[in-house]
């Protein structure tokens, strides 16, 4: 009888991973997934990001593209977009082109206050404590701005406190939020840093526990927002008009639809945060937090129709960017800011807001005009021709019958690299 052979047990138990060389790393995979010598030759080309995250083992690249035709106050912008789904970049473009006849998009945000939330718990009254808070309130904000000279120096800091009571299981308990400028940054390790600064002094003053210490996604006093009107006989006539306000009544009445509304504004919004290194998922989850704070979950945008019969669209929300700091250091990111050419953090907020608004016009035109597959289909077919071995012109020509065929998949790709 064959003995039969004692396989290697797989394991995700790797002890001190972290400590191991980039190449024992990649061997790890290699043996533990089954990798050929040509996949791990492509994460080797690949590597990068190691000073950014842990147990790197290689880097996944994204499209950068330009959209064009953004005229924002008065002035041209070219928007760096890094995003892997076919026609956004476009479809950007194209909305800011039919913004241009009647003015492109006024855009503006308000001033970087974050929200440092502390949780207050075990407080023997929630009244007193609310009392102390607030008769203390420069000591508590001084003892924040000292964690932070320089931020004081420049005008930022702690500016101000508002109390909240929230209400928790069968109790209610105290939220203290610290308002804090945070200027030219996204400020989220700021705000931590000063929350827990002030927190031991909130203990005492109060008899309570803060619990958790930390900032706030749902960054409501620092919105952007962006306006444009769009010329009836640019975007295809009144009919097309009175379409676009009727989906977006849709998407006011029925959340089914307004998620899929606000991910086509996101698509814009988060390839433009991610090329410029900002934190993408951050604005998404203030984003959808604050289409939800009525109750009821709500489109991000308001379109209606001026009694000219033109199309005019608004768009508002939490923008929570920066210019410096963070992922910031990534040099194709600093590459995207300088592209743009934007001054500070407001200004980058106004320029992200005019892009959304720009890429819920062009979803939304194209869902009441032809379709929304017609001009995402054909980009899609471009994509498959590609991955199944086309090159030069042969990508356009393959792409284009597999459209006129209504067949866009790989084995219909190749079917036609045979053929030609």
């Amino acid at each position: 009888m064959a003995r039969k052979r004692n396989k290697k047990i797989k394991t995700s138990k790797i002890p001190a991973f972290y400590k191991l060389s980039f190449r024992e790393r990649l061997k790890i995979l290699r043996d533990f997934a089954g990798l050929s010598r040509k996949e791990i030759d492509i994460l080797s080309k690949s590597r990068g990001g190691e000073s950014v995250i842990e147990n790197v083992v290689g880097a996944f690249p994204l499209p950068l593209g330009i959209a064009t035709n953004f005229l924002i106050n008065g002035r041209d912008y070219l928007i760096p977009m890094a995003i892997e789904e076919p026609s956004v970049v476009a479809a950007a473009s194209n909305g800011a082109k039919m913004a241009r006849p009647k003015g492109g998009f006024e855009a503006g945000a308000d001033e970087s206050l974050m929200i440092g939330q502390i949780q207050l718990t075990k407080i023997p009254s929630p009244q007193r404590s609310r009392r102390e808070i607030l008769k203390n309130k420069k000591e508590i904000l001084g003892i924040a701005n000292k964690t932070n000279p320089f931020l004081l120096k420049i005008g930022g800091g702690a500016k101000d406190i508002e109390i909240r009571e929230v209400r928790e299981g069968r109790g209610r308990r105290l939220v203290l939020h610290l308002l804090i400028d945070v200027k030219d940054a996204m400020g989220a390790n700021t705000v931590d840093t000063m929350v827990e600064s002030v927190s031991l002094f909130i203990e005492k003053i109060t008899g309570g526990r803060a619990l958790l210490r930390i900032v706030s996604n749902l960054s409501t006093e620092r919105m952007a927002f962006a306006r444009a009107t769009f010329g009836k006989n640019i975007i295809g006539g009144g009919e097309v008009v009175k379409g676009i306000v009727e989906a977006y009544h849709f998407a006011q009445a029925d959340p089914y639809r307004a998620a899929t509304h606000n991910k086509g504004i996101m698509n814009g919004i988060d390839a433009v945060l991610v090329a410029t290194g900002n934190d993408f998922r951050a604005i998404e989850a203030g984003a959808h937090s604050f289409a939800s704070l009525s109750g009821r979950y709500q489109p991000l945008t308001k379109w209606k129709k001026d009694g000219q019969g033109n199309l005019v669209g608004e768009i508002k929300l939490p923008m929570a960017v920066g210019i410096v700091g963070g992922a910031i250091v990534n040099p194709v990111s600093r590459i995207s800011l300088k592209i743009l050419g934007v001054k500070t953090a407001r200004e980058l907020a106004g320029v992200i807001a005019s892009v959304g608004l720009a890429q819920n016009l062009a979803a939304l035109r194209a869902l009441v005009k032809e379709g929304i597959q017609k001009g995402h289909m054909k980009l899609h077919a471009k994509n498959v021709a590609i991955a199944a071995g086309a090159k030069g012109e042969m990508i356009e020509r393959v792409a284009e019958i597999m459209v006129k065929k209504g067949e866009i998949n790989p084995a219909k790709a190749k079917e036609i690299l045979n053929k030609n």
